[in-house]
């Protein structure tokens, strides 16, 4: 499913526009980016949770040229799937 999948899924299961059901969707990814970018969790009781975690500093390798170089620290944002969702899968 990409997004515009998910916003005409919304728009049909909720009797919403296309343009409202975009909004409504776009609304919870920035609300979703927003708390992530403040670090903070957002957990979704059922679904999982989304949070970041910190990568350290590393050295790696140019896989064209062989040569050595360092890839600096970064966050990066995880999800860990809630109980629902995984038992939902099985």
């Amino acid at each position: 499913m990409n997004k515009q999948e998910l916003i005409d899924h919304v728009a049909k299961q909720a009797s919403m526009s296309k343009a409202d059901s975009e909004r409504a969707v776009n609304a919870v990814f920035q609300g979703i980016s927003d708390t992530l970018g403040r670090g903070q969790d957002a957990r979704f009781v059922g679904f999982g949770t989304f949070n970041v975690a910190e990568r350290n500093a590393r050295n790696g390798r140019n896989p064209r040229t062989g040569e050595t170089i360092s890839i600096p620290a970064s966050r990066v944002a995880r999800f860990r799937p809630g109980k629902e969702l995984k038992d939902s899968l099985n």
